[in-house]
């Protein structure tokens, strides 16, 4: 699949017989049911013909792409969760929608795990039947607040938010940071401190609930395309049965940020993959010296570093999705995924914007987009240090953590 690497005019083709077109050297969707292997294909097919080529505008733009959402919603993006696919299948197309455009990827995966999955398995039976028909299709969208101005990796002891009981309903007030979404979703997924036992818990707050209030944060580096906000909740009053009643203590988020975690490891296999694409296609097509930069060994090492990048982070993701298989996942093994996949995303799309030389400097090419989001990557659910420093503790006994 041949793509302008400017999104402004028809490529070239690419030469005849191009080895690993998909760069599956290491024939990975071999492991997959045969039916899984042509949902994946279609689903990369929609995601690489139209995502992408589209995405660029938008992140100039830092836009929200709204009209892309009903082709999603087709290939059953909204619904990930809801199936029966097996772990891998759904790691793979998640990593298929990074190799497209991260931001996608990351409305695709939080939709899916912490909103989506959150409800799924954590709300009442009146909260699934009034908000999962509407998500699996995308008519409606969540936003998960759990970040505070003041509170990112220490959240679990020092989430301020607070929500507190009178009569038949629950008051909520705070503030919350960094929320994607946040400014065009449909309701929130807040987690507050009940003051009543002290414990943190999750309310569904509807953002056109007076007291509500969300502000774009503007001019980020990466994920341009997600509308992350600022929250403000003031006195915002909403019923007592919009309390998830499987999410009463801190524990039920942290089985959320576990998988989503994991679910970020997968993001580093599909932006690597992604900045390979740039880069092959790139250096096949540009002429230096009289032939295709891809002749030259200067650009054969690093492709074949970001190459080997890839697959070493899809390796690791398909032993970590045959333990979420096995319900053995614990939180080492998607913080090692997150820390290690993007320890190695920052490597690659570096390479691969080197390789563009002066064109990888601009998002129209692809290549500094992709820099800008891996970025974000590393900093995101769970900073690269504090994952790393989860996996130490699990693998010595002792926390550093204070």
């Amino acid at each position: 699949m041949t793509t302008d690497l400017r999104g402004l005019t028809p490529a070239p083709p690419e030469p005849e017989h191009l080895p690993y077109p998909d760069a599956d050297v290491l024939d990975a969707l071999s492991l997959l049911e045969p039916a899984e292997r042509r949902s994946l294909q279609a689903v990369r097919e929609h995601l690489h013909d139209v995502v992408r080529p589209r995405s660029i505008d938008y992140w100039n733009r830092e836009d929200f792409p709204f009209e892309l959402l009903p082709g999603l919603a087709e290939r059953g993006l909204g619904e990930v969760e809801l199936g029966t696919a097996s772990r891998l299948y759904r790691g793979l197309v998640y990593a298929e929608a990074s190799r497209a455009d991260v931001s996608i990827s990351a409305l695709i995966g939080i939709h899916n795990e912490l909103i989506v999955g959150t409800l799924n398995e954590l709300g009442s039976p009146e909260q699934k039947e009034r908000w999962l028909p509407r998500l699996r299709t995308f008519e409606a969208l969540g936003a998960f607040a759990l970040t505070e101005p003041d509170h990112g990796s220490d959240i679990a002891g020092g989430l301020e938010t607070t929500a507190r009981r009178e009569g038949s309903e629950w008051v909520i007030s705070g503030r919350k940071r960094w929320i994607g979404l946040g400014t065009i979703a449909d309701f929130a997924l807040v987690w507050a401190r009940d003051v009543a036992d002290g414990r943190i818990k999750a309310f569904l707050v509807e953002t056109d609930r007076p007291g509500y209030r969300a502000q774009k944060i503007p001019h980020k580096i990466g994920l341009r395309i997600i509308p992350n906000a600022d929250i403000e909740l003031e006195e915002v009053r909403i019923p007592a049965g919009n309390l998830l009643p499987g999410a009463e203590d801190f524990s039920s988020a942290n089985r959320l940020l576990r998988s989503s975690r994991a679910w970020v490891g997968w993001q580093a296999v599909g932006v690597q993959l992604a900045a390979f694409d740039v880069a092959r296609e790139y250096s096949l097509q540009r002429r230096q010296f009289g032939r295709p930069l891809a002749g030259f060994q200067l650009i054969q090492q690093p492709l074949s570093e970001i190459l080997g990048n890839a697959q070493a982070s899809l390796g690791m993701m398909v032993l970590v999705a045959r333990l979420q298989q096995e319900g053995r996942m614990e939180m080492l093994h998607a913080a090692m995924g997150k820390a290690t996949g993007t320890r190695l995303v920052r490597e690659s799309v570096a390479k691969a914007r080197g390789i563009l030389g002066g064109n990888g400097v601009t998002s129209e090419y692809h290549a500094a987009k992709i820099f800008g989001d891996a970025e974000i990557m590393y900093t995101y659910e769970g900073t690269y240090e504090i994952n790393s420093l989860i996996v130490g503790r699990a693998v010595t006994g002792v926390s550093a953590f204070r």
